[in-house]
């Protein structure tokens, strides 16, 4: 059992810490077609969230991904991502 001592004021949550994780884990996801289905427009959106939240290497994914999309494409991937921003 935990004998310790947790100051809740500087804590960092998990959940806060690891969002760019799961961001960029989402992006790969889209991007890979892990579902059976590859979506670029949503790989473009989970890496760009990703890639603002700190995770650098999102940043290279995101424009190899968009290399391969419209530029309709890229602007609905950024609606979306702001649309993400705006709700959460």
């Amino acid at each position: 059992m935990f004998q310790g001592h947790i100051d809740l004021e500087t804590a960092t949550p998990v959940e806060a810490s690891a969002i760019p994780d799961v961001l960029f884990e989402r992006g790969l996801y889209w991007a890979s077609g892990r579902s059976g289905v590859v979506n670029l427009v949503a790989a473009h959106k989970w890496f760009n969230l990703a890639a603002l939240k700190g995770r650098t290497d999102a940043i290279q994914l995101r424009r190899e991904v968009a290399e391969m999309m419209s530029e309709v494409e890229i602007a609905m991937a950024q609606r979306e991502a702001r649309a993400w921003i705006t709700a959460h």
